[in-house]
């Protein structure tokens, strides 16, 4: 096979760090999409019989981070209790795909992130499971940037 051939990206090897350059260890994220609304319009005058549609404003869904829960780290919950009426601790959360040698290929900066909702996981007896919380942050954009390839 050829050295120049070029293989989609695996998704597992990734980290998620917040502004002030702390890493946290998170097992999955999802919700790292980009949608623009369509605004669609029609002039009185048009000879179309039918709408023209334009791009309207960008609409950004949840994040959602989820990892296992450890004794002793309460660090989303100190974050989700700075809300407070009408004011919130507000962070900049960069999600790097990594390659083999831990560098960033693809970085999502994620702008001005805050919790929405906390979910300690599901509690049972019977499972042999590892408690899974998840975090759920509202944003006002994502910045991607992409490695230079060799």
């Amino acid at each position: 096979m050829d050295s120049t051939t070029k293989y989609p990206l695996p998704s597992f090897h990734f980290n998620v760090s917040w502004e002030d350059g702390k890493t946290v260890a998170f097992s999955e994220v999802s919700g790292l999409s980009i949608e623009t609304e369509v605004i669609e319009y029609r002039d009185g005058e048009s000879k179309n019989f039918s709408n023209i549609k334009m791009p309207g404003m960008k609409k950004y869904t949840a994040i959602s981070l989820k990892r296992g829960s450890v004794a002793g780290d309460d660090s989303l919950f100190k974050w989700w209790n700075t809300i407070k009426m009408n004011t919130v601790e507000r962070r900049t959360v960069t999600i790097s795909l990594l390659n083999e040698e831990s560098q960033p290929v693809i970085t999502w900066k994620v702008q001005n992130a805050f919790p929405t909702k906390i979910d300690s996981g599901s509690l049972n007896a019977k499972n042999n499971e590892v408690l899974i919380e998840t975090l759920d942050l509202a944003h006002e954009g994502i910045a991607v940037e992409y490695a230079k390839s060799e």
